[in-house]
This record gives C-alpha cells, sequence and structure tokens, in this order.
C-alpha cells in the first residue's frame, strides 16, 4: 500500500499512469481541480482536429480505460477512489466540454461548477461514491457530476441568455 504515489509508481503500470490523470494526479494540491484541468487541452485538440463522432468515441474509450486503470490503481494504493486517481475528473470534464463548448466563458464556468459537485457530492452522487468501492464506482460519480453540471449549465443558459 502506498500512501502518497511518486512518479516511480505512475511508470510502473500502464493503468497507473492513466489512472492518475498522466501525472495530474501527483499535484500534492488538489489533485482532483488538476485532473479537471488536463481534460481542456484535449478538448480543444479533439475540437480542432476532430469531429463530434471521434470525440465520442474517445469519450467511450477512455471511461473504460479509466474503469480498468482506477480498478487496478485503486487496489495497489489500498484504497479504491484514492485522491490521486484522477481520469475521472479527466473524463468526465470531457464529457461537460463536448456539450458546453470550448469558448474561454463556456469552460470557466462549466470548471467551476463542475468542481463544486465533485467537491460537494449532492445525492445521489454522495451514496454512489459509498456503496460502489470499484473502479467502475469512481468513473460513475464523476459522470453524475458531469450531469448535475451540465443540468445547471443549461438551466442558465436557458434563463439567462
Amino acid at each position: 500500500m502506498i500512501a502518497v504515489p511518486t512518479i516511480g509508481f505512475m511508470v510502473r503500470h500502464p493503468a497507473h499512469f492513466i489512472a492518475l490523470g498522466f501525472g495530474a494526479g501527483l499535484s500534492p494540491w488538489a489533485p482532483g481541480t488538476f485532473g479537471t484541468l488536463v481534460a481542456i487541452p484535449i478538448a480543444l485538440g479533439l475540437r480542432w482536429y476532430a469531429g463530434d463522432l471521434e470525440y465520442a468515441l474517445l469519450l467511450v474509450a477512455l471511461f473504460g480505460l479509466g474503469v480498468w486503470a482506477s480498478q487496478v490503481t485503486g487496489r495497489e494504493l489500498g484504497k479504491p477512489d484514492h485522491g490521486s486517481i484522477v481520469i475521472d475528473e479527466v473524463v468526465a470534464f470531457l464529457l461537460v466540454l463536448f456539450f458546453t463548448g470550448v469558448t474561454p466563458e463556456r469552460i470557466a464556468v462549466a470548471f467551476a461548477l463542475f468542481r463544486f459537485f465533485d467537491i460537494v457530492k449532492p445525492p445521489p452522487i454522495r451514496q454512489l461514491d459509498a456503496r460502489m468501492k470499484n473502479g467502475l464506482g469512481v468513473m460513475l460519480d464523476d459522470l453524475l457530476a458531469a450531469g448535475f453540471t451540465l443540468l445547471v449549465f443549461a438551466l442558465g443558459h436557458r434563463f439567462l441568455g
């Protein structure tokens, strides 16, 4: 069991590299926030070079890889949803950006909303997080936070313009 993963731990297995958000999860401060930030350049690149279908297919593939990588890495770290596992934030925020768009204003609002819901974990996110202690649970609770983010974003867009 490793309390704080290191670069050595991250490069020891491909699952660790993926689960730790390509290194973002090694941050000693707010690794989830850094994991969320990793999604921004990926989304910008996808919007620039890929269409919606390729973006969506990458999301599905990254979700599957995230389930596997989180399961393997959580087991080795001795905690299923270790704070350094941030691939869930990366994938969930990529999903948010798929729907909100990638203008600086939209990214900023979506980022603030997503981090709020990911940190506060309103019901049913908190219940899912408490019950599912495996790779799928790690990924799903952030997808719920993404869903809350998209709902509030859509309501704000609808009623505030």
